[in-house]
């Protein structure tokens, strides 16, 4: 898919402000708020109505960390959260987070083509699959309707030659079998959609349709969960142990263990959350 950005192997792993000028033609609208008499004209009613939208999209309470800037990063309790705006003709997107496994992020990114974004969580492992007794992560989620994206993992081996994605939850079709967005794959339908190398395999805890192909810079593994959910628990190392049956990996050290929002499309904004999240390895 992309290259990581800029903040490390971190997908992927990678205004104008002035006084609003007045035409004096136009028409003034006054009302009251709070006993105080305000007079706006059509383009201020305009301007006061794209702000409420984003105030609305904050937290309910101001957040611990939040950034907007496309490589904004915070380290908290051994996990490091970052924004990671790494595609082109991204829109703004704001991410925000009282700790490691609370936090979430506000995107607007326009109905275009392409992955504009990866805010993820992100913990580093450093031991060979083999050297692992235990690797499990569980989490609870908050995603919208409409627009474009996954809510995934994206596990690596150290040396990036090996990435493995864990869709949970999407707005393609169950499996991926039809809709936007696909995974990467060698192998496509004649109605233009990536085909699974196998279906319906039960491994980790769930059951997936699994796709094989790469990027161009690494081999790429994606598993798509066949029902969509939001709250799950992941054995990941059942999965290394099942990649490493197929010959696709080896006992190869392991590098980060993501999980996050690859967002391609959230026009008007979208409010994407995550209420829990841990990662258990030992």
């Amino acid at each position: 898919m992309a290259a990581p950005g800029a903040a490390g192997w971190n997908r992927r792993t990678d205004g104008h402000s002035g006084p609003l000028r007045v035409a004096h033609g136009d028409c003034p609208h006054t009302f009251t708020i709070n006993h105080i008499t305000e007079t706006m004209n059509a383009r201020q009613r305009l301007f006061a109505a794209a702000a409420l939208v984003a105030l609305t999209a904050l937290p309910a309470q101001a957040a611990t960390w939040s950034s907007s800037d496309q490589w904004g990063s915070w380290n908290n309790g051994g996990y490091t959260l970052y924004n990671n705006i790494w595609g082109s003709g991204a829109g703004p997107q704001t991410i925000w987070a009282n700790s490691y496994s609370n936090w979430g992020v506000w995107a607007n990114h326009p109905a275009t083509d392409g992955i504009k974004s990866y805010p993820n969580v992100s913990r580093t492992i450093g031991k060979s699959i083999s050297a692992i007794s235990t690797l499990k992560s569980t989490v609870s989620a908050t995603t919208p309707s409409g627009g474009m994206w996954t809510s995934t993992y994206d596990v690596w081996d150290s040396s990036h030659d090996h990435e493995i994605m864990i869709w949970l939850n999407y707005t393609a079709a169950p499996g991926a079998t039809s809709g936007l967005p696909q995974p990467i794959s060698y192998n496509w339908t004649s109605a233009g959609y990536a085909k699974p190398v196998y279906t319906n395999v039960t491994v980790g805890g769930s059951t997936w349709n699994i796709f094989r192909g790469d990027n161009t810079a690494n081999l790429v593994y994606s598993f798509i969960r066949t029902t969509k959910t939001n709250n799950t628990t992941v054995d990941i190392k059942a999965i290394l142990n099942w990649l490493i049956s197929k010959g696709w990996m080896t006992d190869t050290t392991l590098g980060e263990v993501q999980y996050g929002f690859e967002i391609s499309q959230s026009s008007g904004g979208k409010d994407f959350r995550v209420n829990s999240y841990s990662v258990t390895s030992n």
